[in-house]
């Protein structure tokens, strides 16, 4: 087995190193350099094993998605990304040298694709769980934000939502996984070119973890607007549809969540940029619903109102 401080420096030793990291991992706490004329974005989420992930998802998937979900929430605000914290809480035998590898073969992999640097974080003795700061960019006044849609927008959303769930939903039930759903699942991909490309074009902007309705109402409620989505306009992947029958398919499209793609609002008349700075970003967008005057989220199929068992997650909600 290997100790708390080997652990340290097999860490310090595979992390990427940027020219605005005065001082990294092995002092009290990392000295940064915030560029001139930027505003800092931070961000930070926890992952715990069978909540977040199932028990038997290897090393390299958790340390990805570990990285993942925070970088999904800059992109949400439009900001780029720079450096990260990680505090990991191992037991025996995931404190093992060969998980840790593992681990971060995953974490670096995304966080050289970003540009994304380790300046620190904690490692304990408990529970397998996983909590990630991320730190980004942006310019001041050009931040996404939940509550800025404006009545009339229309609403976007990128990628196929549900495939997640759907993974999710299949290893619950003991069966095989859809190893396209799987991989959605294990590797989400944080759309950080699709987050930036829409700064001055969108008006607001959340990316989807609890669920499509449920991270849509976040912005109803910040912007005291309502929101309706139409169900049919609601992208589904091949595997999605190969897997389930269309009633699951939009349960799990609206309400499942853990797909860490962006859900924003902009103007009618940007309908056409809003689809070049998706085709720039190489990420796939569809227009699935309107804002309008009122509160509350809601959900049309087939032009008849759709009543879901319910919004999305919520890890304090009573069963």
């Amino acid at each position: 087995m290997t100790g708390e401080f080997d652990l340290i420096e097999r860490i310090r030793a595979r992390v990427l190193s940027r020219d605005d990291v005065r001082l990294g991992i092995g002092d009290d706490a990392a000295v940064l350099a915030v560029p001139a004329g930027l505003h800092l974005v931070v961000a930070m989420d926890t992952l715990n094993a069978g909540v977040h992930f199932p028990a038997e998802t290897t090393a390299a998937d958790i340390g990805w998605k570990a990285l993942a979900v925070n970088l999904s929430d800059l992109a949400a605000m439009g900001a780029v990304p720079a450096w990260c914290t990680v505090s990991l809480s191992l037991s025996m035998p995931e404190a093992d040298a060969r998980w840790v590898d593992a681990f971060l073969d995953g974490f670096d992999a995304l966080a050289r694709m970003h540009a994304v640097a380790l300046v620190g974080g904690d490692t304990t003795r408990g529970p397998l769980s996983i909590c990630v700061t991320v730190h980004g960019f942006v310019a001041p006044g050009r931040a996404l934000q939940r509550g800025a849609a404006c009545a009339g927008d229309d609403i976007w959303v990128s990628g196929t939502p549900g495939d997640a769930a759907g993974a999710l939903r299949q290893w619950r039930g003991g069966g095989a996984i859809d190893p396209d759903l799987r991989a959605r699942l294990d590797r989400p991909s944080p759309r950080l070119a699709l987050g930036d490309a829409l700064l001055g074009i969108a008006h607001a902007a959340i990316d989807v973890s609890d669920g499509l309705l449920a991270d849509l109402g976040h912005i109803a409620r910040a912007s005291g607007l309502a929101a309706v989505i139409e169900l049919d306009d609601v992208p589904a992947s091949p595997a999605l549809r190969a897997a389930f029958d269309a009633d699951v398919r939009h349960q799990l499209q609206a309400t499942g969540g853990d797909d860490y793609e962006l859900c924003f609002t902009a103007p009618p008349a940007l309908a056409d940029v809003v689809r070049q700075a998706a085709r720039d970003a190489g990420t796939p967008v569809a227009r699935i619903g309107r804002m309008g005057k009122g509160a509350g989220v809601s959900a049309r199929l087939a032009g008849a109102p759709w009543a879901p068992p319910g919004l999305g997650w919520d890890h304090f909600a009573v069963p």
